[in-house]
């Protein structure tokens, strides 16, 4: 279901001349702990843990942005992927006002097709109701065998 309304967001930004650029989605559970123990300690909320699994183990959680289709070249946004300051929250307030409009333009696509964005960080949305699904540690190599 999670990929399914991925490629429907994915379809309602083309016409906007924008696509989503995948940063991480699902994550085995032994990624989820290497991530933890190598975090410090001041920024362990910016990580899950591992003694809960993830919302990636379950396969329910994306990282994203958006990229220019005619370019090919990801957009400004308040902050960087991944950049594990208050610039990353959501509601962040400075950047540029197009950096702004365009991660509400990727949060109000992403919620309408049942994603929630996560409140540390402007590109990871979780799916539905994630807690139904169990934490999975399979490699990419085992998955579908």
């Amino acid at each position: 279901p999670a990929a399914e309304a991925v490629v429907r967001a994915a379809r309602a930004l083309r016409p906007l001349g924008y696509g989503l650029l995948i940063h991480d989605a699902y994550r085995p559970w032994f990624v989820t702990k290497m991530f933890y123990d190598a975090t410090p300690e001041s920024m362990k909320h910016f990580v899950a843990d591992p003694s809960q699994g993830s919302r990636h183990n379950r396969g329910c959680a994306i990282d994203l942005t958006l990229y220019d289709l005619k370019s090919g070249e990801p957009v400004a946004m308040p902050s960087g992927y991944d950049e594990f300051s208050a610039k990353a929250y959501p509601g962040y307030p400075g950047g540029t006002s197009r950096s702004r409009w365009l991660r509400e333009l990727l949060r109000r696509t992403m919620e309408a097709e049942g994603f929630r964005v996560y409140e540390f960080e402007w590109w990871h949305f979780d799916f539905g109701p994630w807690r139904e699904y169990p934490v999975l540690n399979l490699r990419f190599d085992e998955i579908g065998k």
